[in-house]
């Protein structure tokens, strides 16, 4: 008997033991996942508002903090938890997410969009960490804060002072058509030309069109400056070079693209990298099934809208560019042959155009992922990748 009931002694206090192991086993569990915690960050110059939820959605507290980095961190610092953060794409997130992806388990950069209602700072950091923790997040900014950092600020550079000549040349012909005059082509940038004609013009324009002048040959002489720093940092990765020997790409249009891209495993395939670029196709259709013989069968309603808007600016004119490169100049490639095809065949310049410029972008991009130098005899075939 009392063996027995040492042996019941002992099966329950197992029972009561393996219960516990798992209530704790449970609740650590529950505490990890409580754990988990979903910031949003609305920045602006002077200060920058937090807003932390839990896992649940609940809003655990709401915080101000200046604009700097050594105070940022330290916030980040003093939040238990596994943090996630997203913040808005805009002038600060370059800088930020260098900053503080080392202190979060996932930053995130979203491209913010205009939505109707009220709006305030600690409403948009809410909303920011509730698209976090609901995985709404569906325009995500691609970031990387150690490669081609410094050929990003050197390209943009050069991006910014080649509009500037092309806004001061722009307000310089300006005046003479006001005028009356003729001002076709590129001899109004010459100073001597320029002289000559001003002449026809009234003294007080006359020195307005001066002044612009001596503007602009100091902005050439920037634009120059600009564009050998950037040819100089872009020389000194491997893949720049590599990238320059493709079909109408120089070495200007390669260090403009490569801190936009940044890396070609982004892209799965180049219909994705097609639409960052601007040439994804965009279809719509609508009443898609008809009954035919009672059975319902696929209407041919589909219709081309054009391409995608929600792409890359400059990516597209880089591209567009080398087209019109290989169209101009390069007679004896296989794109240009393509294009006289398509020419031959019917379509329209711009669409044969548009479609140099799409294999140009496959090619690159396979060029670009295998890190192989550009072979014309297989351009046909790193373009259907």
């Amino acid at each position: 008997m009392g063996r027995q009931h040492r042996e019941a002694v002992a099966v329950s206090s197992a029972g009561t033991c393996f219960g516990l192991e798992n209530d704790l086993g449970m609740k650590a569990q529950r505490r990890r996942t409580a754990m988990e915690r979903y910031l949003g960050a609305d920045v602006h110059a002077a200060s920058a508002t937090f807003c932390v939820l839990d896992a649940s959605g609940k809003q655990i507290r709401r915080d101000v903090v200046e604009t700097n980095g050594r105070a940022l961190v330290g916030y980040l610092q003093s939040l238990a938890g596994k943090l996630h953060l997203c913040i808005e794409e805009g002038e600060w997130s370059q800088w930020l997410y260098e900053i503080l992806s080392p202190h979060v388990a996932e930053l995130v950069v979203y491209r913010g969009e205009w939505k109707p209602g009220q709006k305030s700072d600690a409403i948009d950091a809410h909303g920011l960490a509730e698209k976090l923790r609901s995985g709404r997040i569906d325009r995500p900014v691609f970031k990387d804060a150690k490669r081609f950092t410094a050929l990003r600020d050197r390209a943009r550079t050069y991006t910014m002072v080649t509009r500037d000549v092309v806004r001061v040349k722009s307000r310089l012909k300006s005046f003479f058509r006001a005028r009356g005059l003729p001002c076709a082509g590129a001899a109004l940038y010459q100073p001597e030309e320029r002289a000559k004609r001003a002449r026809d013009l009234p003294p007080a324009t006359r020195e307005v069109v001066d002044l612009l002048g001596r503007e602009l040959a100091q902005i050439e002489a920037l634009k120059a400056e600009a564009e050998a720093a950037m040819l100089r940092e872009s020389r000194r990765h491997r893949i720049a070079r590599i990238l320059e020997t493709a079909p109408g790409l120089g070495p200007i249009r390669v260090a403009q693209m490569l801190p936009i891209v940044v890396t070609p495993h982004r892209f799965r395939t180049k219909r994705q990298f097609w639409a960052y670029c601007g040439f994804g196709v965009v279809m719509r259709s609508s009443s898609d099934w008809v009954q035919d013989q009672s059975r319902w069968v696929k209407a041919r309603v589909v219709q081309t809208r054009g391409l995608n808007f929600n792409h890359n600016r400059l990516l597209k004119a880089i591209f567009k560019g080398a087209a019109t490169t290989v169209i101009a100049h390069c007679g004896a490639n296989p794109l240009r042959a393509n294009y006289d095809r398509q020419l031959e065949n019917g379509t329209k310049p711009n669409l044969a155009k548009l479609t140099v410029a799409r294999q140009i972008a496959a090619i690159v991009l396979a060029m670009w992922k295998t890190e192989e130098e550009y072979d014309p005899g297989r351009g046909p075939e790193l373009a259907r990748r």
